[in-house]
C-alpha cells in the first residue's frame, strides 16, 4: 500500500467547502470521484482541515492510499484535465505510510485580503472583502498584536462548545502580521492550529477595532469572557486564502514528479 500527497490549490466560489455532502459540490468531493475513475477503484482523500464554502486555498493538502504504484505525472495531468478550472493540483508527491494530512502538520497559513477603497476593481471581486470606508491602520496594526501568543480562542470560534473546540480551544498563532499594498490591506496569520472560522471572527473583531467600535482594551475582556457573542460578526468568505500547511519534515515534499503554477485567478495582484 502507497500513501501520496496532494498539494492543491482552489477557487472556492462555486463550492459549499471543502468537506463533501451530499447534495451539494465540493472540493474534496470532485477530487475522490476523479481519483476513483483514474485509479478504477473508490478512492478517498483526507484533508488538512475543512474549509468553508467561498474560502479558497493556495496550498491546501489532502492525502490517498493505493494498492498500487502509480505513475505520478501521468496522475497529475490527468486529475487537472478532469478536474473543473477552479481546481489544480499542484503536486503529488509519495509520502512515508505513517504521513497524515491533518495530524501530521505542525501548522497553518492563512491570509485575509481587504480592499479598502470606495470601488472595488472588477478583477478582485471574490478574492477580497470590499471595505468602502476608511479604517484605522495604526489601531488595526495594534490590535494584530493582541492574539498573538497562546490564548484560550473560545471566543473566536463558532460552535464552542462542539468538535475542536469543545475539547480544547487553546491554540497557538505564531505570527499575525499586516502587510499594506496600496488599497489591499493583508492579514497573514501563522498558527499551530484554528479552530472553526477563528480566522474571519478574528478579523470582524479587528474591523469593529479599526472602525472605533471598540476599544483595543476590549479584546482581553472578550478573550476572558470564553463567550462567542462577545466577539465580532465572521468576516465574509471571499477574502480568506489558505496558504500553506507546515509539517515538521517537509524534505517529503520535494519529490514531486512534476509541479504546476498557480491558477491565474488564484496569484496575488
Amino acid at each position: 500500500m502507497k500513501k501520496y500527497l496532494l498539494t492543491i490549490a482552489y477557487d472556492g466560489k462555486a463550492y459549499s467547502g471543502w468537506q463533501r455532502q451530499e447534495l451539494q459540490p465540493s472540493i474534496q468531493s470532485l477530487i475522490e470521484s476523479a481519483l476513483s475513475t483514474l485509479l478504477q477503484t473508490p478512492t478517498l482523500i483526507e484533508g488538512s482541515g475543512r474549509t468553508d464554502a467561498g474560502v479558497h486555498a493556495l496550498g491546501q493538502t489532502a492525502h490517498f492510499s493505493c494498492n498500487r504504484p502509480i505513475n505520478k505525472k501521468r496522475i497529475l495531468l490527468s486529475l487537472n484535465a478532469l478536474l473543473q478550472k477552479d481546481i489544480r493540483i499542484l503536486k503529488l508527491s509519495e509520502v512515508p505510510k505513517t504521513f497524515h494530512a491533518r495530524y501530521s502538520a505542525s501548522g497553518k497559513i492563512y491570509r485575509y485580503h481587504l480592499y479598502v477603497h470606495p470601488i472595488l476593481p472588477p478583477f478582485r471581486h471574490g478574492f477580497v472583502t470590499h471595505i468602502p470606508y476608511p479604517l484605522d491602520r495604526e489601531r488595526l496594526k495594534k490590535g494584530c498584536e493582541q492574539f498573538i501568543g497562546t490564548h484560550n480562542f473560545s471566543s473566536f470560534a463558532n460552535r464552542q462548545h462542539q468538535g475542536s473546540a469543545g475539547k480544547n480551544a487553546v491554540r497557538t498563532i505564531h505570527r499575525l502580521e499586516m502587510q499594506e499594498k496600496g488599497d489591499e490591506i493583508i492579514l497573514e496569520f501563522e498558527g499551530d492550529g484554528f479552530l472553526y472560522k477563528m480566522v474571519r471572527n478574528i478579523v470582524g473583531t479587528l474591523l469593529l477595532l479599526a472602525t472605533g467600535k471598540i476599544k483595543i482594551d476590549e479584546i482581553p475582556r472578550i478573550f476572558a469572557t470564553e463567550d462567542r457573542r462577545k466577539a465580532g460578526q465572521a468576516a465574509p468568505p471571499e477574502g480568506l486564502f489558505l496558504v500553506s500547511v507546515i509539517y515538521p519534515d517537509e524534505e517529503f515534499l520535494q519529490k514531486s514528479e512534476i509541479e504546476e503554477r498557480e491558477p491565474p485567478l488564484l496569484v496575488e495582484r
